[in-house]
């Protein structure tokens, strides 16, 4: 089959269009044919390298991926051949304390297609049947693929960590990515007031079409002085920050008494400074997220289904073209998700 491959660690050059081997179904697992596949910067993570990484090259990236069942492992019950099904990409043990919890992204063995597993920039991926949902009806191939990973993460983010209320207020640094842009959906389907930030004005003239009630372009105005003056000096009830080292003291003033910084990631580095005494004086609550359980995922599928919350699809490139689909991702020009089509 045809796929996008990393042949090793290092920039864009190391990307390769390559054939590789039809993956043979395991037991309990279900082998799709591949109908498109969505981008995220985890993909660039995994060409660069990331500590304690060792992978057999060539190696398919690729965690959000949706397309048609063409077999399925001994022991599967969920799926039959040509089921329209959609990814969530974390493989659990199903074992362990945090398993046996139903807390899956806890996961002592937690494995990510795409990540640590052959991913979805392929003609065919492989997935645990638990890891797999059957795509709601009237949606798209596009619109699965792009949905999974930031909607599951900005899920766990906002309703499970951050116990998001209605009225509250949210502030969301970066708007323009897919986690942002799910987060912004989320907080308004929530009930709460929504702040964004970015550099670009085009892509903060879109959050507000999205539904984000303020929107600063950081590079022209005090956003911390904005924000405060907003809400009265109060700041906002909950700050997501995924930017890392060029945002974090600015949410640490953003953030009311109180109220809580919540985190997936860090694109700008994950060594920022810092101020405790505002944290301990402000009494914050920083809380971490990644990825999302099962039954967080069903209810964001629904959601889905319901035409309540959908992905932003800036661009789509065809899976021949995976270098340059990744290297306008890299440009951050994007507003919402960047999908790879591939041929049914």
């Amino acid at each position: 089959m045809e796929a996008v491959v990393i042949r090793q660690h290092g920039d864009l050059e190391q990307l390769g269009f390559a054939q590789v081997p039809l993956p043979e179904v395991r037991p309990g697992w279900v082998l799709v044919r591949t109908r498109a596949a969505a981008l995220n910067h985890l993909d660039l993570y995994v060409l660069g390298g990331l500590p304690g990484l060792n992978l057999e090259m060539p190696h398919v990236p690729g965690s959000d991926g949706a397309g048609v069942v063409e077999q399925v492992g001994e022991g599967v019950e969920s799926f039959a051949a040509g089921d329209r099904v959609m990814l969530n990409a974390c493989v659990w043990c199903g074992r362990c304390e945090f398993c046996l919890q139903g807390e899956h992204s806890l996961c002592i063995r937690l494995k990510l297609i795409g990540e640590h597993l052959p991913g979805t920039f392929a003609e065919y991926f492989q997935a645990p049947e638990a890891s797999l949902l059957k795509i709601p009806d009237g949606v798209e191939f596009e619109q699965a693929a792009a949905f999974s990973l930031v909607f599951l993460t900005a899920w766990r983010m906002l309703k499970s960590q951050a116990r998001i209320q209605a009225a509250q207020d949210v502030f969301i640094h970066g708007i323009g990515s897919g986690v942002s842009t799910a987060c912004l959906q989320i907080a308004r389907v929530s009930g709460a007031r929504v702040f964004v930030s970015s550099s670009c004005d085009e892509k903060l003239k879109r959050a507000q079409e999205l539904g984000a009630d303020f929107a600063y372009n950081y590079r022209s105005s005090d956003v911390v002085d904005q924000v405060l003056r907003e809400t009265g000096k109060r700041g906002t009830d909950i700050v997501v920050d995924s930017v890392g080292a060029e945002t974090w003291l600015q949410s640490l003033k953003i953030v009311r008494k109180g109220g809580c910084i919540v985190t997936c990631g860090a694109t700008t580095g994950p060594t920022p400074a810092t101020n405790i005494p505002l944290i301990f004086w402000k009494q914050v609550r920083i809380l971490g997220s990644t990825m999302a359980n099962a039954r967080e995922y069903r209810e964001v599928v629904r959601l889905l289904g319901q035409g309540r919350l959908t992905a932003p699809i800036d661009r789509t490139f065809p899976l021949s073209q995976g270098k340059q689909a990744l290297q306008y991702l890299q440009s951050g020009k994007q507003f919402g998700k960047v999908v790879l089509s591939v041929s049914g």
